[in-house]
C-alpha cells in the first residue's frame, strides 16, 4: 500500500469516499508527452516572476542557485499543436518539459508523427469524469503573504500524549525557543485532507492566512478537503494546535495541501501527480515538501518498479524529487512500511540522492518492524534519519485523537521539526540541513541500512556550530569546556542597552549581566567551572530585539 500507514488505534477505520476505479478498458488514456525542446518560448530566464513567484525566487537567490532552463515553462505552441490534434491536455510539467494528455491509441500515433515530440508514455490511467474537469492547463497560484503571529510559550502538558513524539526530536525545545515553523512554507502531498476547515486543531491555519494554497491533481480541482484521510492525520503531526491535546513539530508554519494520490489505484499517473505538485510546490515559494507517499508495485498494466530500479535515477517521481530539491526545496519523504514484508527495502522516491528518507522507530528509539530497510540499488545509505512512527499520535478527521502506525507519520513529524530547525538556520541550504539532521542523529558515528544516522535533536545540533541568529551579528562559543564563555555582538545589537541572562535546562536563572559597551567580543563574567554539565539557554535582549541562544557545558 503506497500510502505509508500501517493502522489505527482508538477509532478501527478512516473514512475513504468513493475515487475513480482505476479501470484501463477505455479507450482514452493518460499519457506523458515529452516534448524534444524550448525553442522559440515566449518565456525568459530574464522574466522569471512570468512563471515563479517572489518567495521561490528568494528561496533560489538565498540558496545560490540559477535559474536553468528547466525552470522555463513548455513552449506553449506545442501545447496547442497537442489541443489541435484533438486531445484533451490536462497540465504540463516545465521540469520534464512534457505534457499529460488524454488521448486514444490512434490519437497518442498521431502526436507521436509530430516533429517536436520527443517520445510518449502510457499512464494506464482513464480519465476522470468530464465534470471535475477544467479548461484551462495551468492553475493559478493564489498564494498570501502573511505570517502568522507570535505564540504563546508551551509547556510540557500542551503537548498532550503528542508529547513524546516532539521531545524525542527536541522540537518542544524548538517551539520554546519561538522557532515553530513561522515564516517557512510547507507542501503536503498526499490522498486527501476530509474535515480539515472544520477540525479545531487546524482552525489556525485558516485564521492566521497559514494556509496559502491547495490543489487536488487528481481531480483537477481547487478543493482538497475530502476522498481518503490519511492527509488530514499526516498534516495534524505538523499543523495541529490544540493546546492541552496536541501539538504538532511546525505548528507556526505555512501550508500547501496538494492531493497527488488516488488511494483506490496504483498506477504510474500518480507519479506524475507528485511531479506537478513538486512544480506547483517550487512555483509557490514553499520550502519543504513532506510526502507520506511511495511507490514499487502498481496495477497491471502500469509499469512497477525492481529493487533494482532503486537507484535514484529511474522513477518518475524520484527524479521528480531530485529535481525539486535542486530547486531548493527540502523534500522529506517516508522510507516505506515494508520492512518485515519480502520486498524489505525503502519505496521511491526515498532513493532520490537529495532527498531526506525518514524511517519509524518506537517510544524507546528502537527500530519499527515494519520500517523498511536500505541501502538504495546503487549502495547508498537509506533511511537517512528515524523519528517516532510506532504508535505515533495524530488528530482524525471527527477532531478525535488517535494512534497509528507507520513511516507516514515518522515523515511529517520530522518535516515539521526540519521546518522549524532551519528557520533557526535561516541561512542554510536545503542540503546544508540535511547533512545538519543526520550529523545531530543518534547514529551519526556509526550509520546503517537500519535506521541511517538515527534520531536528530535539537540539542545535539548546537555542538556542531555557532547558533547563528542574524548571519553572523549574534552567536556564543559553544560546546562550553574550560574556557572562557564568549558572547559575540554585532553592531546592530548594541545600539541600546544589552541584557543577558543564561538560564539551566530547568530554566532556572543562573547569571544576570548587562552589557553597554562597543564591540563584537564580549566576554561573560560567568565562569564555566560555576556551571554543571548539560543544556544552558543564554537570552539576549536589545530593547525590541529578543534572541536565545544555546550552549551546552561539557
Amino acid at each position: 500500500m503506497r500510502l505509508l500507514l500501517l493502522f489505527i488505534c482508538l477509532l478501527p477505520h478512516l473514512p475513504v469516499l468513493a475515487q475513480e476505479s482505476g479501470n484501463t478498458d477505455g479507450e482514452e488514456q493518460k499519457r506523458l508527452v515529452y516534448f524534444t525542446d524550448k525553442n522559440n518560448t515566449p518565456f525568459s530566464l530574464s522574466k522569471p516572476l512570468e512563471f515563479l513567484s517572489p518567495k521561490a525566487l528568494q528561496r533560489r537567490s538565498r540558496q545560490n542557485i540559477p535559474l536553468t532552463n528547466r525552470d522555463l515553462p513548455v513552449n506553449p505552441v506545442y501545447v496547442s499543436g497537442l489541443q489541435e490534434a484533438g486531445v484533451r491536455v490536462w497540465y504540463t510539467s516545465r521540469w520534464f518539459n512534457a505534457a499529460v494528455v488524454q488521448c486514444s491509441d490512434a490519437q497518442l500515433q498521431q502526436l507521436e508523427s509530430l516533429a517536436y515530440v520527443q517520445r510518449t508514455q502510457t499512464l494506464n490511467r482513464v480519465a476522470g469524469a468530464a465534470g471535475a474537469m477544467q479548461q484551462e492547463t495551468e492553475q493559478e497560484l493564489v498564494v498570501t503573504s502573511e505570517e502568522a503571529a507570535g505564540w504563546p510559550v508551551l509547556e510540557r502538558e500542551d503537548y498532550g500524549l503528542a508529547f513524546h513524539q516532539a521531545d524525542m526530536l527536541g522540537a518542544d525545545e524548538l517551539h520554546m525557543d519561538n522557532y515553530t515553523g513561522a515564516g517557512m512554507t510547507i507542501a503536503v502531498f498526499d490522498a486527501g485532507f476530509p474535515e480539515v476547515p472544520n477540525v479545531s486543531a487546524f482552525s489556525h491555519l485558516f485564521q492566521n492566512n497559514q494556509l496559502q494554497a491547495t490543489y487536488d491533481f487528481v481531480q483537477k480541482q481547487e478543493s482538497v478537503f475530502g476522498a481518503d484521510a490519511h492527509g488530514t492525520a499526516v498534516l495534524s503531526t505538523m499543523a495541529a494546535y490544540v493546546p492541552g491535546t496536541m501539538v504538532g513539530t511546525a505548528f507556526g508554519a505555512n501550508y500547501l495541501l496538494l492531493r497527488t494520490e488516488d488511494a483506490a489505484t496504483e498506477h504510474n499517473i500518480e507519479e506524475v501527480n507528485w511531479l506537478l505538485a513538486a512544480e506547483f510546490a517550487d512555483s509557490a515559494g514553499a520550502d519543504v515538501i513532506n510526502s507520506s507517499l511511495g511507490y514499487t508495485v502498481f496495477d497491471s498494466p502500469s509499469r512497477s518498479y525492481t529493487y533494482q530500479d532503486l537507484d535514484g535515477n529511474t522513477s518518475i517521481v524520484s527524479k521528480a524529487a531530485d529535481f525539486a530539491a535542486a530547486a531548493g526545496m527540502l523534500v522529506v519523504v517516508s522510507a516505506g512500511n515494508e520492512g518485515n514484508k519480502n520486498w524489505r527495502y525503502i519505496s521511491a522516491p526515498a532513493d532520490g540522492d537529495s532527498v531526506l528518507a525518514v524511517g519509524a522507530v518506537d517510544s524507546l528509539g528502537v527500530k519499527a518492524l515494519f520500517s523498511s530497510f536500505g541501502p538504495t540499488a546503487d549502495g547508498r545509505i537509506k533511511p537517512d534519519v528515524v523519528a517516532l512512527g510506532q504508535q505515533a499520535y495524530f488528530i482524525l478527521p471527527n477532531g478525535r485523537l488517535a494512534q497509528g502506525n507507520g513511516t507516514s507519520f515518522a515523515g511529517p513529524i520530522m518535516a515539521g521539526f526540519a521546518a522549524s530547525l532551519w528557520q533557526a538556520h535561516p541561512f542554510k541550504t536545503n542540503i546544508e540541513m540535511i547533512e545538519l539532521l543526520r550529523s545531530s542523529g543518534s547514529n551519526a558515528e556509526n550509520p546503517d541500512n537500519s535506521i541511517g544516522y538515527g534520531i536528530p535533536n535539537y540539542s545535539r545540533t548546537i555542538t556542531s556550530l555557532p547558533e547563528l541568529i542574524t548571519g553572523e551579528s549574534l552567536y556564543i562559543t559553544n560546546p562550553v569546556g574550560r574556557e572562557p564563555i564568549i558572547l559575540y555582538l554585532g553592531q546592530e545589537w548594541l545600539q541600546q542597552l544589552v541584557e543577558v541572562q543564561v538560564l539551566d535546562g530547568t530554566g532556572k536563572q543562573v547569571y544576570r549581566q548587562s552589557i553597554n559597551q562597543p564591540g563584537q567580543e564580549q566576554p561573560l563574567k560567568l565562569q564555566p567551572q560555576d556551571l554543571r554539565n548539560g543544556l544552558y539557554l543564554c537570552r539576549v535582549r536589545s530593547g525590541n530585539r529578543v534572541a536565545t541562544l544555546r550552549f551546552i557545558k561539557l
